[in-house]
C-alpha cells in the first residue's frame, strides 16, 4: 500500500523517530542515500506563494538523484481546468512522488485516492507536517541531540503562540504529541485549536507520554518550556483581513518579555517568512536563542528523509 504524508498524524510515533534519525544522517551526508537516482522526476506543485518550501523540495530531490518538476499551480489551475482525479491520473503515471502546496485539505487527499505514488503535503490551509519534522529535528539538535534511542525529544515543553487556529498549531498539536512533548499553544479566544485536531493530539499525548495544553495566557503557555515558537498572524488567503486580526494577537508577540518566562536555555523557532515589530521582535529572532535558520535550513533534510523513506515504501 502506497503510503503518503498528508498530516502529521500520517506516521506513528515510531516512523517519526525514524524519519528524524535519517534526516541526521543526511544533513551528515547528503548524498548518503539516492533513491531517485536515473533519474525519477518528482511533481513539485505550488498553488501558492513559496520560497523555502520550493527550494529545500528541489535541491532535495537533486540530491537524491532525482529531478524535480515544479508545476505552476496558477497555470495548471487544478480543479478548475481540470479535476483533481483527472490531473492525479496524468501526473501519477509519470512521476515517482508528489508534492503539492495547495489550500483545501481536501484536494490533497483527493489527489492521493487517485494516484500510486507517494504524496506530500508541503502546506495546506489545516497542516503543515513538513515544516513541523524540520522544528522537531532543530530542538532536538539544538536542545539534547539524538541518542541511540532516537532524537531527544520526549518530555521536552514545546510552546506555540499566536494564532492557535492556523496549519502550524495544528501540526504543532500532532507532531508534538508524536514525540512525546508536552505541547502548549496560546491563543486568543476565537483563534483556537480545531476541536477535532486537539482531541486527536490529546489521544496520540496519551499513548507517547507527552501532553496537550490550550490556554489564553501566553505566559503560561510559555512557562519553562525548551522551545518556543510563532508564526505570522495573518496566513496566506487571510491578506485582507490583516487589520482586524492583529489586534487579538498583540498580547501574545515573542518578544523578550514573553520569552523569558520560558527555560533560560529555551530555543525560537519561526516558519517564516517573519515579520519583525509584528508576530516576533527583531531583538529575539535576530538574538542569541534563535534557531530560526538552521530551522529553515533543516527543511532541506528532513524533506530528503521523507521522500527516501515513503520511496522505500512505495
Amino acid at each position: 500500500m502506497t503510503r503518503h504524508l498528508l498530516r502529521d498524524d500520517d506516521l506513528t510515533s515510531a516512523e517519526q523517530r525514524e524519519v528524524l534519525e535519517l534526516a541526521a544522517t543526511l544533513k551528515a551526508d547528503r548524498f548518503a542515500r539516492r533513491p531517485l537516482e536515473g533519474p525519477r522526476a518528482v511533481a513539485v506543485i505550488f498553488d501558492k506563494p513559496t520560497l523555502r518550501t520550493q527550494l529545500s523540495f528541489t535541491v532535495g530531490i537533486a540530491e537524491l538523484g532525482g529531478q524535480p518538476v515544479v508545476v505552476d499551480g496558477n497555470l495548471a489551475k487544478i480543479g478548475v481546468r481540470e479535476s483533481v482525479p483527472d490531473v492525479a491520473r496524468v501526473i501519477g503515471r509519470q512521476v515517482a512522488a508528489i508534492v503539492w502546496r495547495t489550500f483545501e485539505q481536501a484536494r490533497l487527499e483527493e489527489m492521493a485516492a487517485h494516484v500510486e505514488v507517494p504524496v506530500v503535503n508541503a502546506l495546506t490551509d489545516d497542516y503543515h507536517p513538513c515544516q513541523v519534522l524540520a522544528d522537531l529535528f532543530t530542538v532536538a539538535e539544538r536542545t539534547g541531540g539524538f541518542a541511540s534511542s532516537g532524537p531527544a525529544l520526549a518530555g521536552r515543553s514545546f510552546a506555540y503562540v499566536g494564532d492557535g487556529a492556523n496549519n502550524m498549531a495544528h501540526s504543532y498539536l500532532l507532531g508534538g504529541a508524536l514525540a512525546g512533548m508536552d505541547v502548549r499553544i496560546g491563543a486568543p479566544d476565537g483563534y483556537l485549536p480545531r476541536t477535532d485536531v486537539l482531541e486527536r493530539a490529546t489521544a496520540i499525548a496519551a499513548t507517547t507520554g507527552g501532553s496537550v495544553l490550550v490556554a489564553t495566557d501566553p505566559r503560561e503557555a510559555v512557562a519553562g518550556a525548551s522551545a518556543v515558537a510563532t508564526d505570522t498572524w495573518v496566513s496566506m488567503g487571510q491578506e485582507g483581513q490583516s487589520a482586524e486580526r492583529e489586534a487579538p494577537f498583540v498580547p501574545y508577540q515573542l518578544n523578550a518579555e514573553l520569552l523569558a518566562h520560558a527555560a533560560p536555555s529555551a530555543v525560537v523557532l519561526h516558519c517564516l517568512p517573519a515579520y519583525r515589530g509584528k508576530e516576533i521582535t527583531a531583538e529575539v529572532i535576530d538574538g542569541p536563542a534563535s534557531v530560526v535558520w538552521d530551522e529553515a535550513e533543516n527543511r532541506l533534510h528532513v524533506q530528503k528523509a521523507l521522500l527516501a523513506w515513503l520511496l522505500e515504501r512505495a
